[in-house]
């Protein structure tokens, strides 16, 4: 499980450096532009990964939805408990970069000062952050005692909507909002946030209560 953990250390942080490094040499795109774009790209690549691993558990464990075990269910777990901490020092550069560009860089030169700033500007994304690794790991790992693999696979589909508002945001940091894409990618994001956002937990409490 550690070489699992250490993976996920190595991948998110990773994959983030690849592809804004390669934004900037290839696109000639400046650092806050690649860096924002890169922490999307990044995000969608976590979600797709979960829905996949979500996709496999769920199938392979309808049979008894209590106690059928997938071992992808703890290996992804570990894999993915160091996304949450790189994603928060990700959504810290993105705001930081985004702060610098409308001109509010910080004067005194420290970093005391934007971290404080980010955290107020986004408590309730940095709770959720600390929650998942503080609480959600723990639980799912060890607390429910290898139940419910079924479940834990089903709340990796919540993470479908992810790719479809990160690619919104890039669209609207490319300023493509008056395109098709855009448009076309608005009407999806509103169907898959409702099935696996919000449709998928009351299923949830259905197939546990059967």
């Amino acid at each position: 499980m550690l070489g699992l953990m250490f993976a996920g250390v190595l991948f998110f942080p990773g994959l983030f450096l690849l592809f804004s490094r390669s934004l900037r040499i290839l696109m000639g795109w400046n650092q806050a532009d690649a860096i924002i774009v890169s922490a999307r790209v990044v995000s969608s690549v976590q979600a797709i990964i979960a829905v996949a691993a979500g996709c496999v558990i769920a199938s392979a464990c309808r049979r008894n939805l209590l106690d059928d075990r997938h071992w992808l269910t703890d290996a992804y777990i570990t894999f993915a408990a160091p996304y949450f901490v790189y994603d928060l020092y990700a959504m810290f550069l993105c705001d930081r970069h985004r702060h610098e560009v409308k001109g509010h860089e910080d004067k005194g030169g420290t970093w005391s000062t934007p971290i404080l700033a980010f955290v107020r500007r986004e408590s309730l994304m940095v709770l959720h952050h600390v929650f998942m690794v503080l609480f959600c790991l723990p639980a799912s790992l060890v607390w429910r005692q290898g139940k419910g693999d079924y479940f834990q696979g089903l709340v990796f589909l919540a993470e479908l909507s992810t790719p479809f508002v990160c690619f919104a945001k890039v669209l609207i940091q490319l300023k493509l909002t008056d395109t098709l894409a855009y448009k076309v990618n608005g009407a999806l994001t509103l169907l898959v946030f409702f099935g696996c956002r919000v449709a998928l937990f009351p299923y949830l409490y259905l197939a546990y209560s059967r």
